[in-house]
């Protein structure tokens, strides 16, 4: 065999030497081929950061002062997220959270479609259970609710950032703060937008049906009545939104501050309202709507009490709530 390669050595090296100008002419090739690749990648990562400039906001971790004057990193796309009491508005920007609000006796049961399945995590946000959803970022609606060193508690497991009592009492205030915070700002002023025209179109359907007729909303839990607080909730809806009659039992409750506050049965029979809208948490229990007193309130002689259940939207804010409001209200008034 080497007396072979040898008598045809020259043979080989001319041979071995065309192979090298082949190979060498396929990696040019291959070079001006992966160029072209690379240069069309580029491309297309260009393109598809102007759509996404175009369609919704580039994700980028952000530093900002929240209600309490805490300077808090906010993660570019954070994906474990406790927002207790702020589902809502968490839901309206695309995002569920790891853990949803609760207390002893239940749950937002109006937005169970959404959050169904999701672990419950008490209202109180006890530190150690929240570290245990291992949470990328944690949203506080009120400054009372971090005191007594809880704020640096929360703040070692994740960025804490708290809204403030100021801009939670409003929940439009609070959905544009949290768009920001998110990077969903678009999201945030299209469901404004979709909301304002739910309103326009609900009190057209309103006034053609019943007017300017005046409506109470009457909460009956554990047998005490209570009545909305005109500018939370369904009492914010009904009559800050749809510009619904308020009735006389608000007038008497000048000093009322929380949202919902007790009002007696023996008031409730000078309530001079056309429409009552009932959310029963007794249903099914003997109370005072068996009494005789309840029996000869002028709206419930006539007919005209529309009951909806505890699980409603109707004690709770935000554009889902209010959008539930006024889907139930067309409903009810809609079936007499």
């Amino acid at each position: 065999m080497k007396k072979l390669q040898k008598r045809h050595a020259s043979k080989w090296s001319i041979s071995l030497m065309i192979m090298m100008v082949f190979a060498l002419m396929l990696t040019a090739c291959g070079g001006e081929q992966n160029k072209e690749n690379t240069s069309s990648n580029v491309v297309q990562e260009e393109q598809t950061k102007a759509g996404n400039q175009e369609g919704e906001q580039t994700a980028t971790e952000k530093v900002v002062t929240d209600a309490m004057g805490h300077e808090v990193t906010i993660p570019a796309n954070p994906q474990r997220i406790i927002a207790s009491y702020l589902e809502d508005p968490l839901l309206v920007l695309g995002h569920k959270p790891v853990a949803q609000w609760s207390v002893a006796n239940g749950i937002q049961d109006y937005l169970q479609d959404q959050l169904s399945g999701i672990p419950t995590i008490s209202y109180d946000l006890p530190p150690e259970t929240v570290a245990s959803f291992n949470p990328d970022l944690i949203l506080i609606t009120s400054e009372a609710t971090v005191q007594n060193g809880l704020y640096e508690q929360y703040s070692k497991i994740a960025p804490t950032y708290v809204i403030g009592d100021a801009i939670s009492a409003d929940w439009r205030k609070t959905l544009s703060t949290m768009g920001e915070l998110l990077n969903a700002i678009d999201k945030a002023e299209a469901a404004l937008k979709d909301y304002e025209q739910k309103v326009a179109d609900t009190k057209a359907k309103v006034e053609a049906k019943i007017g300017d007729k005046s409506a109470a909303i009457i909460w009956l839990v554990s047998k005490n009545f209570y009545v909305v607080n005109g500018e939370v909730a369904s009492g914010a809806v009904l009559y800050g939104d749809l510009g619904m009659k308020t009735p006389n039992v608000l007038a008497v409750l000048p000093e009322a501050t929380a949202n919902w506050n007790p009002i007696s049965l023996e008031k409730l029979v000078e309530l001079d309202a056309d429409y009552i809208f009932l959310v029963n948490s007794d249903k099914g229990q003997a109370g005072n709507l068996e009494d005789a007193l309840w029996k000869n309130i002028p709206a419930v002689k006539n007919g005209n009490v529309f009951e909806l259940d505890s699980t409603s939207s109707w004690l709770y804010n935000g554009q889902i709530a209010g959008t539930k409001i006024m889907d139930d209200l067309v409903r009810l008034i809609e079936s007499k």
